[in-house]
């Protein structure tokens, strides 16, 4: 533990000091240079791909005419990394998470076949419309996927306990302890909490982490513990002038700072900075739940559940004769579901249980967690259920509530009734929006999540609905069905 002397002193001396950045650039740990190397490498083949594949479908054959192109096509990965480079597509702060990285890949597509198309136009150039629209399209293309595949490899890592920032956590004992066990239980953002710093001296550690000073050591600390990033959480102690003078003691060393708002779980469009009279101020939008968006949501859920119903009719015709074989009961599985605004609806799954499933349920109902019963092994499910659950087969009937309007292809999980009676005031917001066949509970743990982190994620998802994340959440849906990971 610092002392107060050390504190005073090193205050003193800081506030002596100008503020001037070391000559000298700490290096980045190494797991970040690796990555950024294979996806430079990643980068040069993409383009160099997509340059071969443009010039054979393009042309065909190599002839003097296709001279142009084939230098073209060389230059491609040159310009296509530099184009990559100058839009800050390495960056380490956006590795692994976000969709910031698969952005500004996207942007780099768009503006060199802008840049090209104008070049073309200014010089008067005759340039192959067939061969542009292919080539840096299918660059774009193959580069976010092999950035989404560098970015699995690297989650991977991180599950197993590598390739992970050292965060110091600065804020109070509560506010600390939850950051912690969220990055515990969400190991994919690669952040690992190694020291923490509380506003008033306190002993011992929180969540098995150290706590080794007050606000004034945060510097000393992030040395002492060699980290790379400092999380401020809400703290009316660490105020505009103190964040603003840790700011400066961390540019020496170029330690990343991060500063968590205390609307944890609003982000994304609905958060935008505004300055006024010198103040940058925090804007918050309302979450949008009705109106156009709304619109082509609904209508996106709703045609993409009519072409999956024809997409999957054989699978679903094999599923009913398979369950009706099964053993006594039917084959469809009826349910009352709370939906939009607290509005009841019957909800269709393939039957996974035995017909006295209901009546079963009394006794193992202390088995639940809270207000979700959910039970391992539930001795009520079939063995063909159990296969179906595994795989979320048994859900695929819903698509007819997505088709009808009662449900969304992404949303909160739909509640039952009794459930719903349960609900506090914070709870019944998940209700302002259609339940959903899949969300972020779905991709996140699924059954093995607990009663307040399902409602976190749902939470979540109500404040920060947006068609992208609908499209995120699908995308990730596929892998999180095919492990089985979670359902039960």
């Amino acid at each position: 533990m610092v002392t107060q002397g050390e504190r005073v002193r090193d205050v003193t001396a800081v506030q002596a000091t100008p503020r001037t950045v070391s000559a000298t650039r700490p290096r980045a740990p190494g797991w970040v240079r690796r990555y950024r190397a294979r996806a430079v490498v990643a980068d040069v083949l993409s383009a160099c791909l997509a340059g071969v594949l443009a010039l054979f479908v393009r042309f065909g054959e190599v002839t003097p005419y296709v001279t142009p192109y084939v230098i073209l096509s060389a230059a491609l990965p040159v310009a296509w990394v530099c184009a990559i480079a100058l839009n800050r597509a390495y960056e380490p702060r956006l590795i692994g998470l976000g969709a910031e990285e698969f952005q500004r890949v996207f942007q780099c597509g768009f503006t060199l076949t802008a840049a090209l198309a104008i070049g073309a136009y200014v010089t008067k150039t005759d340039v192959a419309r067939g061969y542009v629209v292919l080539a840096i399209p299918l660059a774009t293309l193959v580069t976010i996927l092999a950035r989404h595949g560098l970015r699995r490899r690297l989650h991977r890592s991180r599950a197993r306990g590598a390739c992970m920032r050292r965060v110091v956590a600065v804020g109070h004992r509560a506010a600390v302890a939850e950051l912690v066990r969220r990055f515990r239980r969400e190991r994919y953002h690669g952040m690992e909490v190694v020291g923490v710093c509380l506003p008033y001296d306190g002993m011992g550690d929180v969540e098995g982490v150290a706590v080794l000073g007050g606000l004034v050591d945060v510097p000393l600390v992030v040395g002492q513990v060699s980290a790379d990033t400092v999380a401020v959480l809400a703290c009316p102690e660490m105020d505009g002038v103190a964040l603003r003078r840790l700011a400066w003691r961390l540019e020496k060393t170029q330690t990343d700072l991060v500063v968590a708002p205390a609307l944890m779980e609003v982000a994304g469009p609905r958060i935008t900075i505004r300055p006024a009279a010198g103040l940058p101020l925090l804007h918050v939008d309302h979450p949008e739940i009705a109106g156009l968006r709304q619109l082509v949501k609904n209508l996106f859920d709703r045609l993409g559940a009519a072409l999956l119903l024809v997409a999957l009719a054989p699978l679903l015709a094999g599923l009913l004769l398979a369950v009706r074989a099964s053993g006594p009961g039917p084959a469809l599985f009826r349910q009352r579901r709370v939906g939009r605004d607290g509005v009841e609806f019957t909800i269709y799954k393939f039957r996974t249980m035995s017909t006295d499933a209901e009546r079963r349920r009394i006794d193992l109902v202390g088995d639940g967690h809270g207000v979700l019963f959910k039970i391992r092994n539930d001795p009520r499910v079939t063995p063909l259920g159990a296969r179906l659950r595994r795989h979320s087969l048994d859900e695929l009937p819903q698509l007819l509530n997505v088709l009808l309007g009662h449900m969304s292809l992404v949303g909160p999980r739909p509640p039952l009734p009794e459930e719903v009676a349960r609900y506090g005031d914070d709870v019944r917001r998940r209700l302002l929006v259609r339940p959903g066949m899949t969300g972020l509970w779905q991709v996140s743990g699924r059954s093995d999540l607990s009663w307040e982190e399902s409602v976190r994620l749902d939470l979540r998802y109500v404040e920060n609905w947006s068609l992208t994340l609908d499209l995120q959440i699908l995308w990730k849906t596929w892998s999180a069905v095919a492990r089985g990971a979670g359902a039960y």
